[in-house]
C-alpha cells in the first residue's frame, strides 16, 4: 500500500480547499501530482465537494479521475457508478450485515478464498497439539463458514480431536442464527454457545475458558481503544488469539482527509475489483458491492471516527493492541501474510500464552 509524505498531505488539503472554494471544474487540472496519485486526489477532491454539498460537481470529478484509472484500480468508476445507483446522494443504502448474502459471496471470490487457505495453514502450522478436549471462540462469526472449515483443517491435521464446546458471537442475528444452524449440522453432538451481541458487550460477560479464540474480518469494527479494553478483558479467558484481518490506514485518519482516502482508494478499490472480477449473476454482484462493501466505504466517507462502522489498522498498530491488550504473557509465534499484493494485504496473526 502507498502512503502520502507529510508535504503532499498538505497540498492536498490546500488544493481541496480551493477547489471547493472556488467551484473548480475537473476539466485539465494539474497541479503537479504524481501520475500515479492522480486519480487518487480526484477522487479526494470529488469526496470533498459531496461533503460540502456539492454533489454535481463532487461526480464530475470523479468521473474525470476515472479515465485516469488503470491497473485494477477502478475505484472512481466503482463510487460514481454507486452514487448513481443512489440516485445521486453518497449515502449508505444498506446496514452492513442485516443481509448476510453479500458478505457471503464477497468471502468466496477467489483472493478471498486463497486468503483464508492460507490462513487454515498459518493456525494449523503454529497452534499445538491438545491433548484435552479442545474449545474454540469465534468472536465475529459471520456466517461460521471459516469456523467449520478451521476445525475440520485442525482435525486433520492433528492438532485437535475431541471439540468440547464451541462458542460464536456476532453482532449480526442473521449471521449468528446462520452460523449456529450451520455448525450444528456439521457437528451435532457438541454444545455451541450461540450469543448476538456486539464485540465490546460481550466481552464483559463471557463465563469460561476457550483455548482459542479467533477473529475473522470481525474486529476491525471498533477503534483502537475499544479493540484493547476488550482484549484486556478477553485475556484471563483465553491461551491462543488467531486473527484474520485487512491491512488498512483507516484508524486514526479523520473523515475526507487525504490519508483516509488514498487508502480506502486502494484496499476498497481492489476489493471491488475482486467482486466484478468473479463470475457471478449480475444482481448478485451489484448487491455485494452496495450493500456491503460500498455501504462500508460510504460509513468512511459520511461518518465521523466514533460513529463509523470500520476501523481497519495497519499492522503496527495491530501489534499495539495485542501488547496493551494481552500483555506480556502472550507472544507472537505467527506473523504471515494470507494473500497480498503493492494495494491489499490480508494476513494472519496468532498470539499465544506463554
Amino acid at each position: 500500500m502507498y502512503f502520502l509524505s507529510s508535504e503532499e498531505i498538505t497540498k492536498w488539503q490546500e488544493l481541496g480547499n480551493k477547489i471547493v472554494s472556488e467551484d473548480m471544474p475537473p476539466e485539465n487540472f494539474d497541479a503537479g501530482i504524481k501520475p500515479f496519485l492522480k486519480p487518487v486526489f480526484l477522487c479526494y477532491a470529488g469526496v470533498k465537494l459531496f461533503m460540502n454539498n456539492k454533489s454535481e460537481l463532487g461526480i464530475k470529478w470523479l468521473r474525470e479521475g476515472a479515465l485516469d484509472e488503470q491497473e485494477g484500480l477502478f475505484f472512481n468508476a466503482f463510487l460514481s457508478g454507486f452514487i448513481e445507483r443512489q440516485n445521486g446522494k453518497l449515502i449508505m443504502p444498506a446496514v452492513a450485515f442485516e443481509d448476510p448474502a453479500p458478505y457471503i459471496h464477497f468471502a468466496g471470490v477467489p483472493a478471498m478464498e486463497t486468503a483464508r487457505v492460507n490462513f487454515l495453514d498459518h493456525c494449523a502450522k503454529s497452534l499445538p497439539v491438545f491433548k484435552k478436549p479442545f474449545s474454540i471462540l469465534d468472536i465475529g462469526t459471520g456466517d461460521g463458514g471459516l469456523l467449520i472449515r478451521l476445525l475440520r483443517h485442525l482435525r486433520n491435521a492433528g492438532n485437535i480431536s475431541e471439540i468440547e464446546e464451541i462458542g460464536i458471537v456476532d453482532a449480526s442475528k442473521a449471521m449468528c442464527d446462520m452460523a449456529k444452524e450451520k455448525i450444528a449440522a456439521e457437528f451435532p453432538d457438541i454444545p455451541i454457545n450461540a450469543v448476538h451481541s456486539k464485540i465490546q458487550d460481550f466481552s464483559e460477560i463471557i463465563s469460561r475458558k476457550y483455548d482459542v479464540a479467533m477473529s475473522s474480518l470481525a474486529y476491525h469494527h471498533m477503534p483502537m481503544d475499544d479493540k484493547i479494553r476488550h482484549m484486556k478483558t478477553l485475556e484471563p479467558h483465553i491461551d491462543h488469539f488467531l486473527l484474520f484481518e485487512i491491512e488498512a490506514n483507516h484508524e486514526t485518519p479523520e473523515m475526507d482527509s487525504p490519508e483516509l482516502i488514498t487508502s480506502i482508494y486502494q484496499n476498497y478499490g481492489r476489493m471491488v475489483d475482486y467482486v466484478f472480477s468473479h463470475d457471478a449473476p449480475v444482481d448478485i454482484v451489484v448487491k455485494c458491492v452496495d450493500c456491503f462493501l460500498m455501504t462500508e466505504v460510504a460509513s468512511f466517507l459520511i461518518q465521523p471516527r466514533g460513529v463509523r462502522t470500520d476501523y481497519h489498522m495497519l499492522r503496527t498498530q495491530w501489534y499495539k493492541v495485542f501488547s496493551e491488550g494481552l500483555g506480556n504473557n502472550f507472544k507472537c509465534i505467527c506473523d504471515c501474510n494470507a494473500n497480498s499484493d503493492q494495494y491489499l494485504n490480508l494476513f494472519t496473526l496468532h498470539y499465544a500464552r506463554g
